[in-house]
């Protein structure tokens, strides 16, 4: 098994039209590994939460092509890009965007309910992740009685809980203090070398960018 898990090529998006046309993003080329931690850094607006929408095929580019395990992703039915979504990929953004009805616990499984997934196999997971992140005592909490720093490392157990190769996190400490910040990416950190994870993030803060394996700017549509 190759250990590179994504692969683009040649990634164009542009909005608008006419005069009103913009282009984001301009032949990106991206090879990211399992176990390797990528931090994608540039100016607001360049267009780095779109490229990490389109890794995620959460939105689709104008053209260029984009693997997963060797396996075209351009073309896919929603269906089965909703599937890939599910079961291959893990999501974390600056807010939580947890739902504020249900316990961590429960905010936690939610991906796996959704997914069908073996109940009692599914409760065993999320507590030992929420364990992981340290949060054992707070599982039948809601999100309004956790603090901003508890609700992004529920967050966290949330993206991870199928099990996932690839977790693509947009600005996952840019709502939170330094402390609770330094906290959740150590986390990410330690969670991506134990399970293996190919982790794409964006971030504007240099400081954790320079703390990964590799850091791509990206300028002008493209990365560097």
């Amino acid at each position: 098994m190759s250990d590179i898990l994504l692969k683009a090529n040649g990634l164009c998006k542009s909005y608008g039209s006419g005069e009103n046309l913009v282009e984001v993003l301009h032949g990106v080329d991206l090879v990211a590994r399992r176990g390797e931690m990528t931090a994608i850094v540039g100016a607001s607006g360049s267009g780095k939460t779109t490229l990490l929408q389109i890794l995620g095929t959460l939105d689709s580019p104008d053209s260029g092509i984009l693997s997963f395990d060797d396996r075209s992703l351009i073309d896919l039915s929603e269906s089965a890009l909703s599937r890939h979504r599910n079961t291959c990929v893990g999501f974390i953004f600056q807010f939580h965007h947890l739902l504020p009805e249900f316990s961590a616990l429960e905010n936690v499984m939610m991906p796996g309910l959704i997914g069908r997934q073996p109940h009692r196999q599914l409760v065993e997971q999320s507590r030992h992740l929420l364990e992981q992140v340290g949060l054992e005592h707070r599982l039948h909490h809601r999100p309004g009685e956790l603090s901003g720093g508890e609700q992004q490392r529920v967050a966290l157990a949330r993206a991870l809980v199928l099990q996932p190769a690839l977790l693509l996190a947009d600005e996952p400490t840019g709502n939170l203090d330094t402390e609770s910040g330094n906290r959740v990416f150590a986390l990410l950190h330690e969670l991506c070398r134990s399970l293996n994870l190919c982790v794409i993030m964006v971030t504007h803060n240099l400081k954790l960018a320079a703390a990964l394996d590799r850091k791509c700017t990206l300028n002008d549509g493209k990365l560097s």
